[in-house]
Order: C-alpha cells, then structure tokens, then sequence
C-alpha cells in the first residue's frame, strides 16, 4: 500500500483536496516556501500570481528528492487574506491543474496576519511520500 486516499464511508468528497492519505515510502518535506523566483524576487504581486510559483518552486524541491507533485499528501497553506484567497479560487485552480494535474493531497488553509516575506501573500509548507518500490 504504497498511498490510499481516506474516505470515510458516508462522507461527501471534498472539492480539490482529500480528507486523509495513508503512505508508506520516502518522507519529504518542505520548509514553507513563497511564491518568489529563483532570484527572490516577487514577479507576481497578487496572491494567485503567487500561488502558481509556490507550486513550481515545491514542485522543483522535491524532484530533488526524486518526488513528484503526484506523491504530495500534505499542505498547509498560509495566506494574509482569506478573502483575495476565496476571490482568486477559479485562477488558483487553474494554476494548480496546469502545474500538479489531478493530485488532491490533504491541505489546511490558515489565514495570518503577516509573512516573514513583507511581499509575500502566501507561504506553503508539504509533505510528499516517495514509494519506496519507484
């Protein structure tokens, strides 16, 4: 059982995420990492701009580790605003499937107050599980 999706019996399924995700394999984590470029500088100044290079830059973290966006089970995902998050949804999606595809990790959306990045609008953190059969 390399990685099974959790979904209680009765439960309806969520909307872009899973509820749990059993994994054995390879751990790899992330620190929490913006949605600057290469030269740490914010090309994007909203939060959807954003989003989409924070994608890119975890999903080159992990290939480090041999990991893909498909081995993902986790995210937390911090943002300065909950509404620019929930107003931005239909291009975030859009990042997220032209980027990761249909990979549905179990994710929590926490609002704070400030990033230690003063432009940054978003900070992800992950967890990937790299089968150890690959």
């Amino acid at each position: 059982m390399p990685k099974q999706v959790l979904q209680p019996e009765g439960w309806p399924r969520p909307k872009g995420y899973s509820n749990g995700i059993a994994a054995t394999g390879a751990t790899v984590y992330t620190a929490g990492v913006v949605g600057w470029n290469a030269k740490e500088v914010f090309e994007a100044k909203d939060l959807a701009g954003q989003f989409r290079q924070v994608l890119i830059n975890t999903r080159a973290i992990l290939a480090e580790a041999g990991a893909t966006p498909a081995d993902i089970v986790r995210m937390t995902c911090y943002v300065t605003s909950r509404d620019e998050y929930l107003a931005s949804l239909a291009e975030i999606g859009a990042a997220w499937r032209e980027v990761y595809g249909k990979v549905f990790p179990c994710m929590a959306l926490v609002q704070v107050v400030a990033l230690v990045e003063s432009d940054a609008k978003i900070e992800i953190e992950t967890t990937a599980v790299v089968d150890d059969a690959r």
